[in-house]
């Protein structure tokens, strides 16, 4: 890199940490004891926790249904539960699955497995007993740690494995020994540095088959961060509701950003939308980490409710996991003010694209802009880069932190060092990146190419409706035909033909969909995403 781009990518660091509040002064002997700890374990979840116990010991790091921890007990609860697991067996470079919602005990078994050098595997909780079994298999899990509710459904999972429970409801059987009776009798003093960095793998969403293991170490500068900082303005040691799930890409995300900014963590083991507002106005957070879906059902609460809690300390809403329509957007915004960022990416990518605010009003349903130390492309079918505006391609994306691949071998496809995101879309003429859908979602009919994002953002915008979802079928005559299902907005009774005319007032006659369905709700992942294989088949069947 030449000298000039080295200064200039410094003072961007620099300016970024600073306005960020990461370069405040701290007492010497515990800025001392801090950078002892990050020399110890590296740029990891046990550094994190180990540097801030020194830095902040006192300070609440998680708030949960069971209360308050400071980042002191953090540290020595996982340094014992480490210590008690190695006890057990578990061992450096082992495979530890760990299928827990939105608790401390996430947190505290995360930890352990990063100070024992042991690979965290983030099992997704809506996961079926079969998924789970071949995941397990697949990456060679020596031991599980789950909440009670999952016991039945990790039994296969679970056979010939070590077993440990985070959560469980109090006086019910427990089919294992719990993590608070590990840390009971684990040494709470820290634990040998291991020699190998644990890696965290994050399972992609397994809506077309077993989930693929995502495996990623840690950044190796802080560079991502700030490219991160720069267009999300989060601060440091002020109070952050994660409602997204801690296993998904983006809630481990902003777990890691929160440990990096010396976050306190607030969080819910279920979402529900009204507690969702409740803890955020109770503990005056000032970001809110969620999915699109979740922003929906906050949304779709009554008036009444939703001007009950005083949100007025909220300035961050960093949302991202599937599409954002501008109808939400809007009107979050309206109620809540100028506070959403929408980041697109893949648990592959991690980060592409990200909209603020202001792109967000005035581009609705943008995807916005790459951030400093990203690259995104476009390509067309001859693999020739697309460099004007309004033309859609493949999306293909590099960055610090995307995957090094999955982990039973394989990746995404690449092109020129850039990773293919599974999407298409089209930049605008301002530089702002629109998603038009996954790049295997096209839709050929009776010649002409639809991408359902289109079709799926204007049925999206009618009043009567309150989500959409638009593919393709087989077709004798045309090949495939459009098909939508959609959900009603409460109180609104649109018909077929009311819809149909709208699409068509609107786009081309080759994207009307030639059948309209009405449902009560759309299927989707734990993470928002819709699940358009179960739509297609049962409008196949």
């Amino acid at each position: 890199m030449p000298i000039a781009d080295r200064v200039s990518s410094s003072l961007f660091l620099v300016r970024t940490l600073s306005r960020a509040g990461l370069l405040a002064l701290s007492r010497p002997d515990r800025l001392a004891a801090a950078l002892v700890a990050l020399r110890r374990f590296g740029l990891t979840p046990a550094a994190g926790y180990a540097a801030a116990a020194r830095r902040f010991p006192d300070d609440v790091a998680i708030v949960d249904e069971s209360g308050t921890v400071s980042y002191r007990e953090v540290d020595e609860r996982s340094n014992a539960l480490a210590n008690a697991l190695a006890d057990d067996g578990v061992a450096e470079g082992d495979g530890v699955g760990i299928m827990v919602r939105n608790h401390r005990g996430w947190v505290e078994a995360v930890v352990a497995c990063s100070k024992l050098g042991a690979d965290a595997l983030l099992l997704n909780t809506s996961f079926s007993g079969p998924q789970l079994t071949d995941v397990c298999r697949r990456e060679r899990v020596t031991a599980l740690i789950y909440d009670e509710e999952f016991a039945e459904v990790l039994g296969g999972a679970g056979r010939r494995r070590k077993r440990y429970v985070a959560w469980h409801e109090p006086d019910t059987r427990r089919h294992a020994r719990t993590l608070d009776e590990l840390v009971s009798q684990g040494d709470r003093s820290a634990p040998p540095a291991p020699s190998r960095q644990g890696k965290a793998i994050i399972l992609t969403s397994g809506t077309t088959g077993t989930p693929k293991g995502a495996s990623r170490t840690m950044p190796k500068s802080l560079d991502p961060v700030a490219a991160l900082l720069d267009r999300i303005p989060l601060h440091a040691r002020e109070r952050t509701m994660i409602a997204a799930p801690l296993f998904h890409a983006w809630g481990f995300a902003h777990f890691l950003i929160g440990l990096g900014l010396n976050s306190t963590l607030v969080l819910k083991r279920r979402f529900d939308p009204e507690a969702t507002l409740s803890l955020t106005a109770q503990h005056e957070c000032t970001a809110l980490v969620v999915v699109p879906v979740m922003l929906q059902r906050i949304l779709g609460l009554d008036d009444e409710v939703l001007s009950r809690y005083d949100l007025g300390k909220l300035r961050v809403v960093p949302v991202s996991g599937s599409a954002l329509s501008g109808a939400i957007s809007e009107r979050w915004m309206d109620l809540y003010g100028e506070n959403l960022f929408n980041l697109y990416g893949s648990t592959e990518v991690a980060w592409a694209t990200i909209a603020t605010p202001q792109d967000l009003r005035a581009a609705p349903g943008t995807a916005g802009r790459v951030p400093r130390f990203t690259t995104v492309r476009l390509y067309d079918q001859d693999g020739s880069v697309i460099d004007g505006p309004d033309v859609t391609g493949a999306i293909y994306v590099a960055n610090d932190v995307q995957m090094e691949g999955y982990t039973g071998g394989g990746g995404k496809d690449s092109r020129d060092g850039l990773m293919s995101s599974g999407d298409v879309g089209h930049f605008d003429a301002d530089g702002r990146l629109f998603i038009d859908g996954r790049d295997d979602d096209m839709i050929v009919s009776g010649g002409e190419n639809v991408f359902p994002g289109e079709v799926e953002d204007l049925l999206g915008e009618h009043p009567g409706v309150e989500e959409a979802a638009v593919f393709g079928v087989e077709d004798e005559r045309f090949g495939q035909r459009l098909n939508a299902v959609v959900v009603r907005a409460r109180g609104a009774d649109p018909s077929e033909d009311e819809l149909k005319a709208h699409v068509k007032a609107n786009l081309a006659g080759y994207k009307v969909p030639r059948e309209i369905t009405f449902i009560a709700q759309l299927p989707r992942t734990s993470t928002g995403k819709v699940l358009k294989r179960e739509l297609r088949e049962a409008a196949d069947s």
